[in-house]
């Protein structure tokens, strides 16, 4: 291990989410992926560093991996909308906007943005 993944990898699970938090905020996405993927990985039962991992792959242009995490938090968080819309935002930008469109409609309708009217009722 260099110096640079000891440090990343350092400290408990509450302080590498306040470092991975940083580096995301200061937009040093693939560097806050590194630190995420291992605390994911640790705390799968935890949807917000998974779902900052996979905002983080998206971020720094690994769309695969994004893809891959945010189709494993659908797999256990279905409801989760805006997993949904990222996952169809990176689907879209891999060029693939018809798979993308179930899961954008799905993120509107989760979200109340029903197409054609007013979606307070």
């Amino acid at each position: 291990m260099n110096g640079q993944t000891t440090y990343l990898g350092h400290g408990t699970a509450a302080e590498r989410w306040e470092r991975a938090r940083l580096f995301f905020d200061a937009k040093e996405y693939a560097t806050a992926a590194r630190v995420l993927d291992a605390l994911a990985r640790e705390v799968p039962e935890q949807l917000a560093p998974r779902l900052l991992l996979a905002r983080a792959y998206y971020h720094s242009a690994q769309l695969v991996r994004a893809e891959g995490e945010l189709r494993a938090i659908l797999e256990r968080w279905p409801v989760e909308d805006y997993a949904q819309l990222m996952l169809g935002r990176t689907l879209e930008r891999l060029g693939r906007a018809g798979e993308a469109r179930p899961y954008l409609r799905m993120a509107a309708a989760m979200a109340g943005d029903l197409p054609g009217g007013d979606a307070r009722g």
